[in-house]
C-alpha cells in the first residue's frame, strides 16, 4: 500500500476540484490526499503517455516526472494530445509542460528532454523519490531501463503499449510478480520503431493505465498484478491472461517468491 513520505493536506480548492472522485468507494479525502502527495514517473508522453499524464494531472497527482526527448513533428499530432500545431519544431517536453499546467496549475513537473536509458532513469527516479513508474516507451531499450529502475527501487511499474488496434496492460510489483524481462528476455526481433497508430486506441489504453496508477496510490480495487490485459479494439474483445515469472530470471529472481497474487 502506498504511504506518502511527505504530507500536504488537502485545501478547500482541492476539495472543490476533486469532490466528485472523492465520492468513489474507498477513495475519500484520505485517498485524494495520497494522490496529492504522490510522485509518478512517465516515460514518453506520446500517444499512450500523453493521456496517462493528462488523466493523472486531472486526478490531482501532485508531481509528475516526465521523460520525453525530441521535437514536435506533424506526425505526432494524430495521437500525442499534449502536442499542438503551435509547438511544431519545439521540444516536446516544453509542450507537455505547458499543456499539463494549463489543466492543473498546482501540478509539480520535473521534465527531462531525453529518451529513457540505463544512465538517466534510475538516478532521476531515485532523486525525485518516485512512487510509481509508468512505461509508455515504444523501444525495448527504454522499457528495460524502466524495468530495471523499478526493480532496484522496489517500486511498482505500470506497463502499457499498443499496436494498430490492439493494446496491452499489466502492473509489475517487485517482490510479488514477474518483471518485464520475464516476459521479454530479449527485444523481439520483429519489433519496429514505426507502426500503425490511432490516437483513440493509444488514448484508451492510456486512460486504463492511469486508472491502474490511481488504484495503486489510493489503495482501491485490484491492480493487474500477475495478469496481462489484452485489448482487441478492432473486434472489441478483451481478455486477461495469467502471467508467471521465469524461475531463472536474473533480474527479479532474487526478489520474487515462489507464488504471487
Amino acid at each position: 500500500m502506498f504511504t506518502p513520505t511527505t504530507i500536504k493536506p488537502l485545501t478547500a480548492a482541492d476539495r472543490a476540484t476533486y469532490e466528485w472522485q472523492m465520492w468513489s468507494a474507498g477513495v475519500g479525502e484520505a485517498g485524494q490526499e495520497k494522490l496529492k502527495n504522490a510522485t509518478v514517473l512517465i516515460s514518453r508522453t506520446g500517444g499512450v503517455g500523453s493521456v496517462v499524464a493528462y488523466e493523472l494531472a486531472a486526478a490531482g497527482v501532485g508531481k509528475l516526472v516526465i521523460i520525453h526527448g525530441g521535437v514536435v513533428r506533424p506526425s505526432d499530432l494524430n495521437r500525442q494530445l499534449l502536442m499542438t500545431h503551435q509547438s511544431l519544431g519545439s521540444p516536446r517536453i516544453e509542450s507537455v509542460r505547458a499543456r499539463l499546467l494549463d489543466l492543473n496549475p498546482e501540478l509539480e513537473i520535473v521534465g527531462l528532454g531525453e529518451h529513457a536509458d540505463q544512465d538517466n532513469v534510475f538516478p532521476l527516479a531515485e532523486q525525485e523519490n518516485v512512487d510509481v513508474i509508468v512505461d509508455c516507451a515504444p523501444m525495448f531499450a527504454e522499457r528495460f531501463a524502466l524495468s530495471d529502475a523499478s526493480l532496484r527501487l522496489k517500486k511498482p511499474m505500470v506497463e502499457c503499449g499498443m499496436y494498430d488496434m490492439e493494446a496491452q496492460l499489466t502492473t509489475f510489483l517487485p517482490g510479488q510478480t514477474p518483471c518485464l524481462r520475464c516476459l521479454f528476455p530479449e527485444p523481439p526481433s520483429t519489433w519496429k520503431r514505426q507502426f500503425p497508430v490511432f490516437g483513440a486506441v493509444a488514448g484508451s489504453i492510456g486512460a486504463m493505465a492511469a486508472t491502474e496508477v490511481i488504484k495503486l496510490i489510493a489503495g482501491v480495487g485490484q491492480p493487474l498484478f500477475g495478469r496481462w490485459l489484452h485489448c482487441d479494439f478492432r473486434e472489441m474483445r478483451f481478455r486477461t491472461l495469467q502471467i508467471d515469472r521465469r524461475n531463472d530470471c536474473p533480474f527479479c529472481g532474487d526478489l520474487v517468491p515462489d507464488s504471487h497474487p
